[in-house]
């Protein structure tokens, strides 16, 4: 187990992903995203980046997953295109356990495992209506690096969020 969350509602423990929960990741996936992936694309992710794949489990029930990966960016970016990021790829957790610090805890686990991969920063896009995961990024200490029109393939925009790492509490408001 990596950290577990306690709230008055509801018990969680966080752990790396395992082949066993790809089908429990992709059905919180579909659920709760517009955007779904094939489970090759998930078995490639936690094939390349394992410590990065993180699930949080209720009473034994996957509830809530993060999955990124590492890139390099191209030359000219990042610091001097030599450092490492690291990318949310896909964040969600189950309707029913949200508000409750899954989505803060797996993100800080994810961004923890990123510095493993020397990692210098975290990167991710938002759909610029999901006030909700731009509060949480925001309160995390990421901020608004550009807005791309029409990054979905439904047209809608999306937020790019940039944070340095290592992540620290102490930069939480």
């Amino acid at each position: 187990m990596l950290a577990a969350g306690l709230t008055m509602q509801t018990m969680f423990a966080l752990r790396l992903f395992k082949p066993a929960d790809l089908e429990h990741v992709i059905r919180i996936n579909k659920l709760c995203l517009p955007e779904n992936y094939s489970s090759l694309f998930f078995m490639d992710l936690y094939e390349r980046f394992p410590k990065t794949f993180v699930v949080a489990e209720e009473d034994g029930e996957v509830v809530g997953y993060v999955m990124c990966r590492i890139e390099k960016p191209f030359p000219g970016g990042g610091l001097f295109g030599i450092a490492k990021r690291g990318h949310v790829i896909s964040i969600a957790v189950l309707p029913n356990c949200r508000h409750h610090g899954v989505g803060f805890a797996l993100m800080k686990e994810a961004m923890n495992a990123m510095v493993e991969y020397d990692a210098k920063e975290c990167v991710l896009e938002v759909r610029t209506s999901n006030t909700a995961g731009v509060g949480l990024y925001r309160k995390m200490g990421f901020g608004v690096k550009r807005t791309i029109r029409g990054y979905y393939a439904d047209g809608e925009a999306a937020c790019v969020m940039v944070k340095k790492l290592p992540f620290e509490p102490s930069s939480v408001t």
